[in-house]
C-alpha cells in the first residue's frame, strides 16, 4: 500500500537548485520509500547508495571529486540513504554540491544526533532540510477518505501512524512492540554513548506516563536513579531521535507565569502506548484526556511541518495553576487552544491569560471539530 506523503510537494519544488536535500526522521517512518518513489516519478537516471552496505561505505570513504564523478556517471540524481553511517559525510556532500552541480543530492538520516553536526558547517547555504514523521491524519485522509479516517480515529489514537502499523491492520500490537524493542533506541545507543540502556528505557516509560504534565528533572532523576544532568541529556537524545518533542512555557516576563517549564509529548501515540503496554480502548482508559492532547498536538505539528507553515508554539501556566494546553504565535497574534475529547466539556480561556494577552483567539479542539485543526 503506497501512501503519498504530503511533504513531497515541498521537496519537489526545491530540486535542482544546486543545493542538497536533507531528509531526517525516526527509523521506520518511510524515508527510503519516499526518496525512491520521488526518484521514479522524476523519470531521470538516478543512483541509490544505502550506507548500511559495506561496499557503499568504502566508496564514500574520503572520496575525491574526480572519483565521485566517475561513480555517479550519467545519473542526474544521487540518493545517499542513512548518511549518518559515513564519516565526513558533510565534506563528501559539499564536494558533490560544489563540483557536480548538475547532479541533485538527496541525503537521508535516521537521527539528527550526528547528521546535524557533520552537515551544518560543510553545507552552510548549500542545503534544504526536511523532517519526515510517521503518517498523519491528513495523509491517510487523502489516501482513503475523510469518512474512513473519522471511523478509525480511536484506533489511530491507540495504535498511532507508523507505516508498519498502518499497513498491517489487525497486527498492530505486535508490530509496535517490535518497533520499540528493535528500532527505537538504535541510533541513540550508537551515537549517544549510553552506558546503561535500561535507564534510558525507564526514563522513556516515565515520560510516557507524564504526557500533558510539566516535566520536573528532579522528580525524573529520583524516579529512574540518575542525576538530573543525565536526565536532561537523555531527553535531548530522545528529541533528536524524533521519539519525543517538547512544548516550552510561554512567558513575557509576567510575574505569575512559569518561565522555564516544559511538557514532553511523543510524536506517535502508538509508540507511547507500546512503552507502557497499554492498548486498552479509549473508553476504558483513565489517561484519555492526556492521550487526546498528545495526539492532537502531534498531528497539528505534523500538519504544520508537512505544509511548510512556520509558527511558534507553547503552553501557558501560572503559579496558581491556571493554564492553556497549547498556544500558537503567528501573524503577530496568539492563538490559544484547549484539548477536550468530549465535545460536551466546554472550557473558556482563563481570565488570567486574557488579562495579559487580551487580543488572543481561543478555540476548543474536541472529537467533533478536530479535523480543521489538523488538516486544513
Amino acid at each position: 500500500m503506497l501512501i503519498k506523503r504530503n511533504i513531497i510537494e515541498n521537496i519537489t519544488k526545491r530540486l535542482f537548485k544546486r543545493k542538497a536535500i536533507i531528509i531526517v526522521g525516526a527509523r521506520q517512518v518511510g524515508k527510503t520509500t519516499l526518496v525512491l518513489e520521488l526518484a521514479k516519478s522524476l523519470n531521470i537516471p538516478f543512483l541509490y547508495w544505502n550506507c548500511d552496505e559495506a561496499d557503499v561505505q568504502e566508496i564514500l570513504k574520503k572520496p575525491t571529486s574526480t572519483f565521485l564523478k566517475q561513480e555517479i556517471g550519467n545519473n542526474k540524481l544521487l540518493i545517499i540513504d542513512e548518511g549518518q553511517r559515513i564519516a565526513d559525510i558533510g565534506i563528501t556532500s559539499k564536494l558533490i554540491v560544489d563540483q557536480i552541480p548538475d547532479v541533485q543530492l538527496i541525503l537521508t538520516g535516521s537521527s539528527s544526533l550526528d547528521i546535524a553536526n557533520v552537515l551544518n558547517e560543510p553545507l552552510t547555504g548549500r542545503k534544504f532540510e526536511y523532517l519526515l514523521f510517521p503518517f498523519s491524519f491528513a495523509e491517510l485522509t487523502n489516501n482513503s477518505s475523510l469518512i474512513e479516517e473519522r471511523r478509525l480515529l480511536k484506533n489511530r489514537i491507540i495504535y498511532g501512524y507508523y507505516p508498519e502499523v498502518i499497513c498491517h491492520p489487525g497486527d498492530e500490537e505486535d508490530r509496535l512492540l517490535e518497533l520499540c524493542s528493535s528500532y527505537m533506541y538504535k541510533d541513540i545507543f550508537s551515537l549517544g554513548n549510553i552506558k546503561k540502556p535500561v535507564v534510558l528505557d525507564n526514563l522513556t516509560k516515565a515520560l510516557a506516563l507524564q504526557i500533558g504534565n510539566e516535566v520536573s528533572l528532579n522528580e525524573l532523576s529520583l524516579t529512574v536513579g540518575i542525576d538530573k544532568n543525565t536526565v536532561s541529556k537523555y531527553i535531548d537524545l530522545l528529541e533528536k531521535s524524533f521519539i519525543t518533542f517538547s512544548l516550552h512555557s510561554l512567558s513575557r516576563n509576567q510575574r505569575n507565569e512559569l518561565k522555564k517549564s516544559r511538557k514532553i509529548y511523543f510524536w506517535d501515540t502508538g509508540i507511547r502506548n507500546s512503552l507502557i503496554k497499554n492498548f486498552n480502548p479509549l473508553e476504558l482508559r483513565n489517561d484519555k484526556g492526556s492521550l487526546w492532547e498528545n495526539f492532537i498536538i502531534s498531528e497539528r505539528l505534523k500538519y504544520l511541518n508537512n505544509s511548510g507553515k512556520k509558527v511558534n508554539y507553547y503552553f501557558w501556566r501560572t503559579f496558581q495553576k491556571q493554564e492553556v494546553d497549547y498556544i500558537e504565535e503567528y501573524g503577530g497574534k496568539l492563538h490559544a487552544y484547549e484539548m477536550k475529547w468530549n465535545p460536551k466539556k466546554k472550557s473558556k480561556l482563563t481570565t488570567a491569560f486574557l488579562k495579559v494577552y487580551p487580543d488572543s483567539d481561543f478555540k476548543n479542539v474536541n472529537s467533533d471539530n478536530y479535523i480543521e485543526f489538523i488538516s486544513e
